[in-house]
């Protein structure tokens, strides 16, 4: 019987086959769940969103109200609050920027001017999250309406 066994060489011709179907398989898995752990940490992230205060106004110089708050309505102090032309233009030089207070809130004078011919135009806000947090600001904020009187 052990000399029946020694001449059978079937077994060994479909081991390195089955060896490298089982390392693919295993390297696809462990890719897989990686990748799984590495998604689970962007979940520690909150998102940020920018509350402006009024978020209508008409052209002209004034102060406006930012509050920044995390996903759960809580203020976020901080953050830098960045106010940039969408449709509507700014007056002034450099961009109009503010950190927010341990409120949450921020206040930047802005001078909006619309384009001849148009009645409306909007403003763009960022928010830049404070250095070293877990916050994010992926999603589009609150813009600012400008309409002509």
């Amino acid at each position: 019987m052990l000399e029946m066994f020694r001449s059978d060489t079937r077994a060994i011709e479909g081991l390195p086959v089955r060896l490298v179907v089982a390392l693919v398989v295993g390297v696809a898995s462990m890719s897989v769940m990686l990748n799984m752990l590495s998604g689970v940490q962007g979940l520690a992230t909150s998102e940020l969103d920018v509350k402006p205060s009024p978020d209508v106004i008409e052209p002209g110089e004034r102060d406006l109200t930012f509050t920044v708050v995390d996903h759960e309505g809580n203020p976020v102090e901080g953050a830098t609050v960045i106010v940039k032309s969408g449709t509507a233009e700014l007056d002034g030089e450099g961009i109009p920027r503010a950190k927010t207070d341990d409120g949450g809130t921020a206040t930047i004078s802005l001078e909006p001017d619309l384009a001849a011919n148009r009645e409306d135009g909007t403003l763009v806000v960022d928010v830049k999250p404070p250095a070293g947090s877990s916050f994010v600001d992926r999603r589009e904020n609150t813009n600012i309406l400008v309409v002509q009187a």
